[in-house]
């Protein structure tokens, strides 16, 4: 291919959709993953051969394998966005393990197991890149999204490990940290929360309504207030593409508040984002 070839997992909404449409728009080819049949048509309706369609899930490692080794022979990688992720709320004393362990699979096992697939794509291209979509929830941790925190900070490790690993082949590794973006993770990070809140004991329901109900309040505020996929789309291509890519960067003026937050000592940290009675 003559054009650059990128990848975007979780390209069916979103920042991986918009990411999606940034890239295509700059005239690249994009290998978008995605899992089901409708998202597969809806991107082939939309972009035609500019796209190819990876069925990819990453709770999947055959998936995986597979969609690493046709993108390998589809030639170099210029870049790859590890977009794809999930949010799982609760009190972490009530949270299912099972669940737990699925929020780390996808958002954690999962982003580096794409990595190690594309490697040998990227490894024969110019100027390679990888740029995982992390979170402002990567620095500041707060009540009832728990598992989520845990991914995101462990996210930021694996990220920095990368990078300093791939550093000596030219292959540069980037953490992008949005804060809140309007996407459908909102309206599903409700439902969810009604799911757990109705899976909780009376003594659970009685100790944690009062922090549910505010995580809430908060997602509502954050899907209202949230900045457009395609703000957080831009800042992903800006690192596919700069000369020389920043490690991190920040998106929104709530995560360069956070950002502030997260320097400040750890007890005054602890005691603004404590949970309040």
């Amino acid at each position: 291919m003559t054009r650059p070839s990128y990848v975007v997992t979780g390209a069916s909404s979103g920042i991986g959709a918009a990411c999606v449409a940034e890239l295509v728009r700059r005239g690249a080819h994009v290998w978008a993953s995605v899992r089901t049949d409708v998202d597969e048509e809806e991107l082939v309706c939309a972009y035609g051969d500019a796209v190819t369609v990876l069925r990819m899930d990453l709770r999947d490692a055959a998936s995986i394998a597979e969609c690493g080794a046709r993108v390998v022979a589809g030639g170099p990688l210029r870049g790859l966005v590890n977009n794809a992720g999930l949010a799982r709320p609760g009190p972490l004393e009530y949270v299912p393990l099972d669940a737990f362990r699925e929020q780390l699979d996808v958002n954690v096992t999962g982003q580096l197991a794409v990595t190690r697939v594309m490697l040998p794509a990227l490894r024969v291209a110019e100027t390679p890149r990888v740029v995982t979509v992390g979170s402002i929830g990567g620095r500041v941790a707060g009540p009832m999204i728990g598992p989520y925190h845990t991914s995101k900070f462990a996210l930021v490790g694996l990220t920095d490990s990368l990078r300093a690993e791939l550093a000596p082949e030219g292959i540069d590794v980037v953490l992008v940290e949005p804060g809140a973006v309007a996407t459908a993770i909102w309206p599903r990070a409700r439902e969810a929360a009604e799911e757990v809140r109705a899976a909780l004991p009376e003594a659970g329901l009685v100790r944690y309504a009062a922090q549910l109900a505010s995580a809430e309040r908060s997602a509502a505020r954050s899907a209202r207030a949230g900045v457009p996929p395609r703000r957080a789309a831009q800042v992903v291509v800006r690192a596919l593409t700069a000369r020389r890519p920043a490690p991190r960067y920040l998106v929104g003026t709530d995560a360069r508040v956070a950002a502030v937050l997260a320097s400040l000592p750890f007890r005054l940290r602890y005691r603004l984002t404590a949970a309040k009675r």
